[in-house]
C-alpha cells in the first residue's frame, strides 16, 4: 500500500477499561464526521493493516473505539500509539473556501492587487500557521493561509483568491 493514497487521520493512544476499546485522537477539524466510520487502516511495521470497526464514540478530537475481534486488555497493548489513516477518497468534501492542502497544490493565486502571483507549489506548515509556497518569476513567495486572506476558491478553474496585506508580495519579490 502507498502511503500517498492515504491520508492521516489520528493515533491510538491506550487500552481503554479491560474489554479491548482503546481511546483515540482524531486529528480533524470536524472530528464527528468520523462518527461513523466502519473501517480503518492502522500502520504497523511500515504497512497499513485494516482494523474493522464494531463501534466507535467521538466526542470533540477524542474517541473510543472498539474493534472486532479485539476483546481484551492483552490484544490492546500492541496498538498502542499507532498512527491510523483512511483512503483519501473517505475525506470529506469541502466546499467554499474550505480546502484541503494537497487539493489546493498547483491552483492558481491570484492577489487583489498585484494579480495572478502564479501556482501553488506546495503547502508549507509550521507551527503556528500554514502558507502558500508559490514561486513568481523564480522568486518564492509566501502567502498565509488563513481566513481573512482567502477570498474565493475556484474549484473548477484551479483558482484560489487572495487580499494579501500591503507589501507583502513586494517584500518577497523586491529582495
Amino acid at each position: 500500500m502507498d502511503f500517498n493514497d492515504y491520508f492521516f487521520l489520528g493515533r491510538l493512544l491506550k487500552p481503554h477499561g479491560f474489554d479491548g476499546r482503546m481511546n483515540a485522537f482524531i486529528d480533524a477539524d470536524e472530528p464527528n464526521e468520523y462518527a461513523n466510520l466502519k473501517m480503518v487502516f492502522v500502520n504497523l511495521n511500515s504497512g497499513l493493516v485494516p482494523y474493522f470497526i464494531k463501534h466507535i464514540q467521538v466526542l470533540n478530537n477524542k474517541a473510543i473505539i472498539t474493534f472486532q475481534d479485539i476483546d481484551k486488555l492483552e490484544k490492546t497493548e500492541s496498538l498502542q500509539q499507532k498512527e491510523m489513516y483512511l483512503p483519501l477518497t473517505e475525506l470529506p468534501e469541502r466546499t467554499g473556501n474550505k480546502f484541503y492542502f494537497h487539493e489546493v497544490v498547483g491552483f492558481d493565486v491570484i492577489d487583489a492587487t498585484f494579480g495572478k502571483i502564479g501556482p501553488i507549489s506546495d503547502i508549507l506548515e509550521y507551527p503556528n500557521q500554514a502558507v502558500m509556497q508559490i514561486f513568481h518569476d523564480r522568486k518564492e513567495i509566501l502567502i498565509p493561509v488563513f481566513g481573512n486572506i482567502i477570498q474565493k476558491v475556484d474549484r473548477d478553474k484551479k483558482e484560489i483568491y487572495v487580499t494579501t496585506p500591503d507589501g507583502l508580495i513586494d517584500l518577497y519579490l523586491n529582495k
